[in-house]
């Protein structure tokens, strides 16, 4: 999209925004309630039944926050126990409102990365699962300040309540479901396959796919400071930085962010929080990631806070797990699925891997393969009504 357009784009979603934050109260619903939903046409996302849900959920310190999604439904009539659901979290996509792209997906940053999502979602709901697809905190409709990036309790709770949403304002839905994410989304699935024994123990939950999730970046942050060196090819680490910055700056004041940074840090971190990814990225302008910081990221406070806000947890989950990992992943790089899967392995987890040897959260045959059938047998005991 031109930036002319796409600034007008976001400007009219802050706009629509303001008007619905406007009219939200915290006590108008306990978390999961439904606050509008919006029937769309045939073709939006390029599915048949489609809706947009605006919804509650808690942010990490438990305040009640106005969040949006979408929903995804099957063609014809619902089996007698209605239709089991399956969560997708997205990948990376900003801080700010408008990014996500599941209540709007015409303003999503990354049309090629929203189309390939797209035909993974048509994919579920063809089998006959209707899916539901958190923006996330600060990634939809409602400015609440900067999305707070890899934080896995908001990660969950989005996309908890957004089931729990879907299901009331869908009464042919069931409350058997379960959780597919890909790189971010991967991160949040995992989170969200975690807390939901505990966060929502009313829903008969299945299983998690992750596909190529983000793991163990809290163990390689505190590896930077001033002395990063400029290099190219690292302007996607810089943005991740940067956006995990401002997250935990916006909602982990004891981490104390700003102690880390230089004014030109600051700045950067200060506009990130209203942009989306290729916005960051542009924001960065060729920096040297070292130039953001006036101290190492190992001293202080800053690791233990970062270790509480992203840290995947490597037990204590109830339901299987598929991880689809590629060992030719730069963006993720594969020594990090290995960590993860080792520390799973050594949790006692309950999980299979499956490995390809593509790009970035590219299925092989074999992958989209193991997927479908792991899918289909978490799903194999009849849904629950």
């Amino acid at each position: 999209m031109p930036k002319t357009l796409r600034n007008a784009a976001t400007a009219a979603a802050l706009t629509a925004a303001a008007l619905v934050t406007a009219t939200y109260s915290p006590a108008a619903a306990e978390p999961g309630g439904v606050l509008a939903v919006e029937t769309r046409p045939a073709g939006w996302h390029g599915m048949a039944r489609g809706a947009v849900i605006e919804y509650t959920t808690l942010d990490s310190a438990g305040v009640e926050r106005p969040v949006s999604g979408a929903l995804f439904l099957p063609e014809g009539e619902a089996p007698a126990n209605g239709w089991p659901i399956i969560a997708y979290d997205h990948g990376t996509l900003g801080s700010g409102p408008g990014c996500g792209g599941q209540a709007d997906p015409e303003l999503a940053p990354l049309p090629a990365n929203r189309q390939a999502e797209d035909e993974l979602i048509a994919r579920l709901v063809d089998q006959g699962f209707a899916v539901v697809a958190p923006d996330y905190l600060g990634l939809g409709r409602f400015d609440t300040g900067a999305h707070p990036y890899l934080e896995t309790h908001t990660e969950a709770t989005a996309t908890i309540d957004l089931v729990r949403a879907a299901r009331a304002a869908r009464p042919e839905l069931s409350r058997t479901w379960s959780v597919v994410g890909a790189s971010q989304g991967g991160h949040a699935a995992l989170s969200t396959a975690h807390l939901q024994a505990s966060y929502a123990p009313e829903l008969d939950f299945r299983g998690t796919v992750a596909v190529d999730p983000a793991s163990d970046v809290e163990k390689v942050l505190p590896l930077l400071g001033p002395w990063f060196p400029e290099a190219e090819g690292t302007a996607g680490l810089s943005a991740f930085t940067v956006s995990i910055l401002a997250g935990l700056r916006a909602t982990h004041p004891e981490a104390e962010v700003d102690s880390y940074l230089t004014p030109a840090g600051k700045q950067i971190l200060d506009a990130a929080a209203g942009q989306c990814i290729n916005g960051i990225v542009a924001g960065l302008d060729g920096r040297a990631l070292g130039e953001l910081f006036s101290r190492p990221l190992s001293e202080g406070p800053l690791r233990a806070a970062l270790a509480a806000y992203m840290t995947l947890p490597i037990s204590g989950y109830d339901a299987p797990i598929l991880l689809l990992v590629n060992a030719t992943d730069t963006v993720v790089p594969s020594p990090l699925h290995a960590a993860l899967v080792a520390q799973f392995a050594a949790g006692g987890v309950d999980f299979e891997t499956v490995t390809g040897f593509g790009q970035h959260t590219v299925l092989t045959d074999q992958m989209w393969d193991a997927m479908d059938a792991f899918v289909a047998r978490i799903n194999a005991t009849p849904a629950q009504p």
